[in-house]
């Protein structure tokens, strides 16, 4: 099925209690017509529809479940709102008095005695109503699940008069619902203190008057006051005032930033200090906190690996468990004259502890909580997937401009030959590279500009321009050359080639970007830049060799250079002289040699090498839509420190959700290993079950500890 050809409609969804439900709502959905194609996405509580149908079919189609279903609108964010335990589990808290009122009946008049066996019964059908529903339904199509396993072995526990524990698996299992569903809500909560975040109205100042209007009301161009202490509504450009603006919810940084016109500001950041008139850039839907947190719940859609392989496991150890209790039930009294009560008892002990609810809750909750708190944190992860690989890297390569350095560079040095001066030097040098958006091309434009130069009064004919290497014109008549050593080293020939060589190693040995300026084929200067090297680079290279991760720069600098600022900053290999296309090359060639790369880069100049490589993160993802569209995992803020953070959370994920796999098989092969000497009982089934649901949610939930180191 084509789905790009059919509508496509996505709902909020309340009330899913487990991944499995979620699952048997997704094929509800599937069979409604009009409906082509369906997909929960079990993490963020949505559902996406292809083809056309009504919310009120929607809802039916979960009435198993009582599932509450809402359009996907700003406005019904809301709805979602954890509901008070009491109002969901009321049945729950009934059945448990009602088994309590068993108890006590049990122990004045015995097991077998009418109003005993009344009280577990009605405490078995008021709390495991929907449980049965589910159950049998499964049953009859042959589906076997959870519930499935649970309504065999409670309806055999009444065949067989063991009432109490019947009543008590049944309950038992309530709570352990209860728990899934509450923990996941937890999980989900860090999505929905994004949403939070920026504030419903906005002051706007229109025609002189000032408006309180809703935010989906404000349109683009429309101008904002945002007070001091106040949230900014909308994303825009500052056109008046300045002041220093909390950015933390967008970036991570938690050092503000100070805002003055022209400068570019976020929804659901904080202006802290003065008064802000703010131009709006995007409507509500496109600011960038939408997009984080559409990236985020589409994130938590993405089947990591480890859950796929959940999902596929599960799949035929259902049936499997299935096939083993029968075998149990009925396989020593048939062979071995053993009892068929106690027997059968053990079979149905095998099926409440093999309930896969442990196995199935142990990866999502994991990944929707480190997704959530990597957000919260400025990391944006894209899916699942993502979380896994960062843990597996081994290598992680840098595009040096902009993202080891400031990127933003600086003439430092300018030194003429055959008398020529300075401001010529210069004047020839911005005129032709006026047209050029390369940053060391705007670092001399904005010296000429410095020193008052008529470049611009000046015209470039027979203009080119080659890739990488440099630029080449004629001025009033004469033709003029401007590029890197490498390349103008073979075109010009003069006497003074030994000076201004000597003059180049000099400059390169101390970390700076040399430009030979050439007239016909003679050097008549040489223009130094240099690009300043992030405070935290260093810092930051070292965190990362802690981690036992390997570095490597790519630069289009000269190896000199390279090797000054590698030096500098401490990267183990630095690749030099590079091409856009041998960047590419050498990310190729690292994986060849087995190594797990990631490429940090800008999302745009790197993307070939982002694409190449095992994974590509984006530096300065804050509203920037090709770094968030481009890459894997997104830096909001250009704060290089996200890099360790993000190593550290995805292996301390990795670790959990290996833990609570692990811990989930063995706690059923432990209850099988029970069977032998007859020492399971469904009591012991049933807390086995939930205990582990309840450990392994827990376990994941600690990821929301796993914090970025500060300054």
């Amino acid at each position: 099925m084509d789905r790009a050809r059919s509508s496509k409609h996505v709902y909020r969804v309340q009330g899913f209690t487990c991944a499995n439900c979620a699952g048997t709502y997704e094929e509800n959905v599937k069979r409604l017509d009009g409906v082509e194609d369906a997909k929960v996405n079990f993490g963020a509580s949505k559902i996406t529809v292809y083809g056309e149908t009504t919310i009120k079919e929607l809802e039916k189609a979960g009435s198993f479940e009582n599932l509450k279903v809402r359009t996907n609108n700003e406005k019904d964010y809301a709805f979602e709102r954890p509901i008070p335990f009491w109002k969901t589990q009321y049945h729950t808290i009934i059945a448990f008095l009602l088994v309590l009122l068993g108890i006590g009946l049990r122990m004045n008049y015995g097991e077998d005695h009418m109003l005993t066996v009344l009280a577990f019964v009605s405490s078995m059908i008021i709390g495991g109503y929907s449980l049965f529903r589910v159950g049998i339904t499964n049953l009859l199509r042959w589906k076997f699940d959870m519930k499935t396993l649970m309504t065999v072995a409670v309806i055999g526990a009444a065949i067989i008069g063991e009432w109490t524990e019947g009543a008590i698996v049944v309950i038992l299992f309530a709570i352990s619902e209860a728990l899934e569903r509450f923990s996941m809500d937890k999980a989900r909560q860090s999505i929905r203190s994004l949403m939070d975040i920026a504030p419903k109205k906005a002051l706007v100042k229109r025609e002189d008057e000032e408006l309180l209007l809703d935010v989906d009301e404000i349109r683009i161009n429309d101008r904002l006051i945002v007070k001091p202490g106040e949230k900014i509504p909308m994303d825009g450009v500052v056109v008046a005032g300045r002041s220093s603006v909390n950015q933390s919810a967008i970036t991570g940084e938690s050092i503000p930033a100070m805002k003055g016109i022209d400068d570019d500001v976020f929804a659901g950041t904080l202006n802290e200090e003065g008064m802000l008139e703010v131009r709006v850039t995007r409507r509500v839907e496109d600011t960038t906190i939408a997009k984080i947190i559409h990236l985020v719940e589409e994130a938590q859609e993405e089947r990591a690996p480890s859950q796929a392989f959940i999902d596929r496991f599960a799949k035929y150890y259902t049936p499997f468990i299935m096939v083993i209790a029968a075998l149990i039930a009925i396989g020593p009294p048939l062979f071995f004259e053993a009892s068929w009560e106690v027997w059968i008892y053990q079979g149905l002990a095998i099926l409440v502890v093999g309930c896969p609810c442990a196995l199935v809750i142990s990866t999502p909750v994991a990944i929707v909580t480190a997704i959530g708190n990597a957000a919260r944190n400025g990391v944006l992860i894209k899916g699942g997937i993502y979380l896994e690989e960062a843990g597996t890297l081994d290598t992680i390569a840098f595009d040096k401009t902009g993202t080891l350095t400031k990127g933003v560079p600086a003439v430092t040095d300018l030194k003429v030959y055959d008398n020529h001066e300075e401001l010529k030097l210069l004047t020839i040098a911005a005129t032709l590279e006026k047209n050029s958006q390369h940053p060391i091309a705007r670092a001399i434009i904005q010296r000429a500009e410095e020193l008052q130069s008529p470049y611009h009064t000046l015209k470039v004919e027979s203009f080119r321009s080659v890739t990488g290497k440099g630029v080449q014109g004629t001025i009033s008549k004469e033709s003029y050359y401007i590029g890197n050593p490498k390349w103008l080293q073979r075109e010009l020939t003069g006497k003074n080639d030994t000076i201004w060589e000597s003059d180049i190693k000099e400059l390169q040995s101390q970390g700076k970007t040399v430009m030979i300026v050439g007239k016909e084929d003679t050097a008549i200067g040489l223009i130094a830049v240099s690009d300043e090297v992030r405070e935290s680079s260093r810092d930051v290279i070292r965190s990362l060799h802690k981690l036992g991760q390997k570095t490597v720069m790519l630069t289009g600098d000269n190896q000199a250079t390279a090797e000054a600022i590698g030096d500098q900053i401490g990267v183990s290999d630095r690749r030099a002289e590079l091409l856009p296309e041998e960047k590419l090359s050498v990310i190729k060639e690292l994986r060849k040699r087995g190594q797990r790369v990631a490429m940090v880069g800008d999302g745009v100049n790197d993307a070939p090498a982002l694409a190449a490589s095992n994974m590509g993160i984006a530096m300065g993802g804050a509203g920037t839509d090709a770094a968030l569209e481009t890459a894997d995992i997104a830096l909001m803020g250009d704060d290089l420190k996200k890099l360790p953070y993000l190593i550290n959370l995805s292996r301390r994920s990795l670790t959990i959700i290996k833990q609570n796999i692990a811990f989930s098989i063995s706690i059923k092969v432990l209850a099988l290993l029970l069977v032998a000497p007859g020492w399971l009982t469904l009591w012991i089934a049933i807390l086995a079950d939930m205990g582990a649901t309840l450990l392994v949610t827990l376990n994941g939930m600690r990821l929301v500890k796993v914090k970025k180191e500060t300054d």
